[in-house]
């Protein structure tokens, strides 16, 4: 009996860390920031979402701005000054020069990539009540659940950001990747990983603490 307890709180076990596995939301990797960087905070960005996509480049660009300007900053969606496609560098510059701004944030997204992960064999026990008529009782027996081990698969959406300060020429400052499980809808990835981006600007000290 205590091996099959074992068992059964090990399978549970491994249930629920692959159910938090697929369900998992968005994480930031592979960050980034110039230690070189001294401030002051960013007060002034431009922020480029490169999408083909009209209506998500637009959606992406108005949800930094609006966080953005909750720390200060004055955020300004490109597409507001280059509505017909994405700016390119030439672009950029120009309007740096023109219109002031201090930082640039960039985000694109990168081809999916597929996750697998092995879940291990588990065990589960089920509760069955049976009524015996001659005994006029009802009993209760217990039925372990055998379930086999096997590899589970999935897309990864990933995007990068890239925040750059436009003093001295012009140097990145901050960098990393966002990694999501899919399926996912935008709409939930969106704010979560603008929420993640955010708190690691404020951490280095690139825009200010929420005013």
């Amino acid at each position: 009996m205590k091996k099959y307890k074992r068992l059964v709180i090990g399978g549970a076990l491994c249930c629920f860390l692959a159910l938090m596995a697929g369900c998992a939301s968005s994480e930031l990797v592979d960050k980034w920031s110039d230690p070189s960087f001294q401030g002051p905070s960013l007060k002034k960005m431009l922020v480029i979402s490169v999408s083909r996509n009209t209506m998500q480049r637009r959606n992406w660009e108005d949800a930094f701005s609006v966080e953005l300007t909750k720390h200060s900053v004055a955020g300004t969606p490109s597409y507001r000054l280059f509505p017909d496609a994405v700016p390119d560098t030439n672009q950029v510059m120009q309007i740096i020069q023109s219109d002031g701004f201090d930082g640039v944030l960039v985000i694109r997204r990168l081809p999916a990539e597929t996750s697998t992960q092995y879940v291990p064999g588990y065990v589960t026990r089920e509760t069955n009540m049976r009524y015996y008529p001659r005994t006029n009782r009802l009993m209760t027996y217990y039925a372990y659940i055998h379930h086999a081990a096997h590899v589970d698969s999935g897309k990864v959406d990933i995007r990068s950001i890239d925040v750059w300060a436009t003093k001295n020429e012009g140097q990145m400052i901050w960098s990393a990747t966002s990694e999501t499980p899919e399926p996912n809808s935008v709409l939930t990835v969106r704010p979560e990983i603008v929420n993640l981006v955010i708190s690691e600007l404020t951490q280095q000290r690139i825009i200010a603490s929420v005013r």
